[in-house]
């Protein structure tokens, strides 16, 4: 356990005993505690990827960091990338060690937000990601019913994928490439993939942007490509309790809550092995009629932009008519 004044692999441990955030249930301590005991787990699906974090002061809402701070010690490794959103240069941290682990939870760093490809070969994600997004509420299972549903439409297109829970209240679907679809082909495979699960049952879910046209549906939110990020495997969540974002087989999933894994309950179940490892199948190349397929379907977030502006165009000239 982590005492006020230690130091654990050359980093300086302070204030353990604060409270992480209102309802958390858990201290700082409690927090780097949890990051040490799965670093060798976490590490891996950290090392090498631009990081962002969501990090929690106390009085102060949870906010993210991009770009490390100033006072970032030198032997944190790090990668300059230039953000288009924001037309400007970023310095990512590249978390590749438990050295770095450590220090970014005593930096009351919570949440672990990794980038969709590696530093040394950021042109090649390595994965295709579906987020499923259930409708307001505790709606958990139907979460996993998505899940469900984009397995059935990877396999019929012959490829496997992992799940895990989110931490929060939905799951992701990870599908480990091969290194041979580059963003765009990859973010248009993503979006088939996503339009192919909602005909398999539209009554349950929506690949709907605009949450007001998602009509209480699951979203298969295909947005998890370029320059997205998603939560890392084994990380906390800033919520009550400390969730952790955790693998599950497909024969488990729709026995599980995310509850079940917690910054508490978590270093035991990987103690011995790791699940992420275990349920990830072998890379796979991206079938060519989805990804022709995909590059047919409007990219979500350009097409709900133009609805917006269209509806509010409508609105104001429904407006003028009443007038």
């Amino acid at each position: 356990m982590a005492r006020d004044g230690e130091t654990r692999d050359g980093v300086e441990l302070t204030n353990l005993d604060q409270p992480l955030f209102d309802g958390a249930g858990a201290t700082k301590r409690d927090l780097v505690d949890y990051l040490d005991a799965v670093h060798e787990r976490m590490v891996p699906v950290l090392r090498d990827r631009p990081l962002s974090v969501m990090r929690v002061r106390p009085g102060q809402p949870p906010f993210m960091q991009k770009n490390l701070p100033k006072y970032t010690p030198d032997w944190v490794r790090s990668v300059t990338v230039w953000a288009e959103a924001s037309h400007r240069e970023v310095t990512y941290a590249l978390c590749d060690d438990r050295r770095t682990l450590v220090w970014f939870a005593n930096q009351r760093a919570v949440e672990y937000h990794a980038a969709l490809a590696l530093a040394s070969d950021p042109a090649q994600p390595t994965h295709l990601i579906l987020d499923l997004d259930p409708p307001e509420g505790e709606h958990f299972d139907l979460a996993v019913q998505g899940a469900l549903l984009v397995r059935r439409a990877l396999a019929d297109c012959g490829l496997d994928g992992a799940v895990k829970t989110s931490g929060s209240k939905g799951v992701h679907v990870f599908v480990p490439l091969d290194g041979t679809a580059g963003h765009e082909d990859v973010a248009a495979a993503t979006r088939a993939v996503a339009a192919r699960a909602e005909r398999l049952d539209p009554q349950l879910a929506t690949t709907a942007f605009i949450r007001e046209d998602r009509h209480g549906k699951v979203f298969l939110d295909a947005t998890r490509s370029g320059g997205a990020t998603v939560v890392a495997t084994y990380s906390p969540r800033i919520r009550p309790g400390l969730p952790v974002s955790f693998p599950v087989s497909w024969s488990e999933v729709e026995n599980v809550t995310p509850a079940d894994f917690t910054v508490r309950t978590v270093p035991d179940l990987v103690a011995k092995r790791d699940p992420w490892v275990d349920c990830m199948p072998a890379p796979q190349a991206l079938p060519a009629d989805l990804v022709e397929e995909g590059h047919t379907i409007p990219i979500a977030r350009v097409q709900a932009m133009h609805e917006g502006k269209r509806r509010a165009k409508a609105k104001r000239e429904a407006g003028t008519t009443d007038a």
